[in-house]
């Protein structure tokens, strides 16, 4: 695991799939830790959180690109209002699109390249008081997981 040092937020288990990899995010509002499920595939990717009905407060699913590019999500299909962020290969986070709408065709565009994104319930962002400084860290066989059948 890559380490970082204090306190956690508890941790509710994942959906089905990929379950106990964590996703760190620290800043200068703190940290905490996300049990994570990995989109390994085109066809987990595309599904993502479409018709989950819940997502347990400190559970998401993250995304990992091979490579650094601007990606667009939608929430086709998707039930619950998520915090959709993205991070630069370094873990530095871009952009946050918070709180956004069920069933919503409108895309959700990085404004530059990104190599992951992060699902998370919505209005957790605003909460926790996430911002520019936010840093993104990971178990260490997160990456392994990508091409991994995992569920």
């Amino acid at each position: 695991m890559i380490a970082l040092v204090g306190l956690f937020a508890a941790v509710s288990g994942a959906h089905a799939g990929c379950e106990g990899e964590y996703a760190y995010l620290s800043g200068s509002w703190g940290q905490v830790r996300f049990q994570v499920e990995v989109a390994n595939s085109d066809i987990t990717r595309a599904k993502g959180l479409m018709g989950r009905t819940s997502l347990p407060k400190f559970s998401g699913m993250i995304f990992i690109y091979d490579n650094p590019q601007i990606v667009s999500f939608w929430m086709k299909n998707t039930l619950l209002p998520l915090d959709v962020l993205y991070f630069q290969s370094d873990g530095r986070l871009l952009d946050i699109h918070e709180d956004t709408v069920p069933g919503s065709l409108e895309p959700l565009v990085s404004s530059g390249p990104v190599q992951f994104v992060l699902e998370i319930n919505g209005g957790l962002s605003k909460t926790l008081n996430f911002n520019s400084d936010t840093v993104l860290n990971f178990t260490e066989g997160l990456l392994d997981k990508k091409n991994a059948a995992c569920g």
